[in-house]
């Protein structure tokens, strides 16, 4: 695994044992072309950071910080020492459960223009859903920026009749087993979040990122989430 472009672009990062299935890199490749500018500039959370790639991605390609929250201390060492080989400035690592961290940074006030979460996938009955818990998590609007973006990261799965409450889906992509939803706050409107009208134009001009393989489903608000 390595960093794909920016200052660090080129540099090889471990990758935690307790790590089954780090994000491949046409996959986060694939996802940082559809983000585009969304990136400079920006304060990131990296939940269930694992190897921290994506916010180390993040952090090569211009973002301002990034908060890694991983709770195996093993791998919270080693995001610390990816930033370290990196060398990239503006990284924390905390070793914290996502869900509680959640719950201090919103109390705190804290807040991110860009959150990402990789939760373990759910393979078979009985499984805890983290992915469902996170999207109805009650902290998680509160750590969003005005105009802010969650992108999460799921295994790909028989879609349901079921909806997403409270979260507009403006993009679901699939590659392979794994799947990539970018997700907003649905009151945020196109005046208030310029990112959005980027996106946008990026769906009508079938951005780079579409090239990488994805099965392209774009949605509007509301859209069946499994």
């Amino acid at each position: 695994m390595r960093i794909i472009a920016g200052r660090a672009g080129g540099i090889h990062l471990k990758v935690p044992a307790m790590v089954a299935r780090p994000t491949a890199d046409r996959v986060r490749e694939a996802l940082f072309s559809m983000l585009g500018e969304l990136v400079q500039g920006a304060k990131v959370l990296d939940l269930f950071a694992g190897s921290g790639a994506l916010g180390l991605e993040c952090l090569s390609r211009g973002a301002k910080e990034a908060l890694f929250v991983e709770q195996h201390g093993s791998a919270a060492t080693l995001i610390q020492e990816n930033l370290t080989k990196t060398k990239l400035s503006g990284g924390k690592v905390t070793k914290a459960d996502a869900f509680a961290a959640l719950r201090r940074l919103a109390d705190d006030g804290a807040q991110f223009d860009l959150v990402f979460a990789d939760p373990p996938y759910t393979k078979k009955p009985g499984d805890t859903d983290f992915a469902g818990l996170l999207l109805a998590n009650e902290s998680l609007p509160k750590v969003l920026a005005p105009g802010g973006w969650l992108v999460l990261e799921t295994m790909v799965t028989k879609r349901d009749s079921g909806v997403i409450p409270n979260w507009e889906v403006v993009r679901d992509r699939s590659y392979g087993s794994t799947r990539i939803l970018l997700l907003q706050l649905p009151t945020i409107s196109d005046a208030e979040n310029p990112g959005a009208a980027v996106l946008q134009s990026d769906l009508a001009d079938n951005a780079p990122g579409d090239a990488a393989g994805g099965d392209q489903k774009d949605a509007s608000p509301g859209r069946p989430l499994a």
